[in-house]
């Protein structure tokens, strides 16, 4: 799936897997060029894993108040500064962030995933579900290519799309 979307990140890709949980990236660096901000970025602890698209305009100011409460940064990466802001305040930080985005963010010990996109849509995040399986991605390529994806219309999920 990371293959196909190859064309977003020129400067790098990564991968992680935790049992049935697999999340890929593409990096185009950005803030931080340094192998330091890296994705997918874990915690020190190995707990918590992000993958991240987009830019969070406000990290400059959310690193100061990060950092007040305990959080140790390793690079000047926005990515950095969410992660630590998922991890610090959970879902209560979504609020805080101004900026374009999509996001995986996954809890290795909860076994939790929170999946997330700016306000206003920006950075698309494509999300199908079959079966068991989630399966998510910034480009509906990225699905098609998970074995359990079909380009086939449901119509069942096309009324809901239409039905406010």
């Amino acid at each position: 799936m990371g293959e196909a979307i190859a064309h977003r990140g020129p400067d790098g890709h990564g991968s992680f897997v935790d049992g049935p949980m697999a999340l890929a990236h593409r990096r185009l660096a950005i803030i931080d060029l340094t192998s330091a901000a890296a994705q997918p970025m874990a915690s020190a602890d190995g707990r918590y894993v992000l993958i991240f698209n987009g830019e969070i305009y406000n990290y400059r100011e959310l690193r100061p108040v990060l950092t007040a409460a305990g959080c140790v940064f390793r690079s000047q990466s926005d990515t950095e500064v969410l992660l630590n802001a998922l991890i610090t305040w959970g879902e209560e930080a979504l609020p805080r962030l101004n900026g374009m985005f999509a996001f995986a963010f996954w809890d290795s010990w909860e076994r939790r995933l929170l999946l997330a996109r700016d306000r206003y849509g920006i950075k698309p995040l494509y999300i199908s579900q079959r079966g068991n399986s989630l399966i998510f991605g910034s480009e509906v390529k990225a699905l098609l290519e998970h074995p359990d994806c079909s380009a086939e219309v449901d119509p069942d999920a096309l009324v809901e799309y239409f039905t406010f």
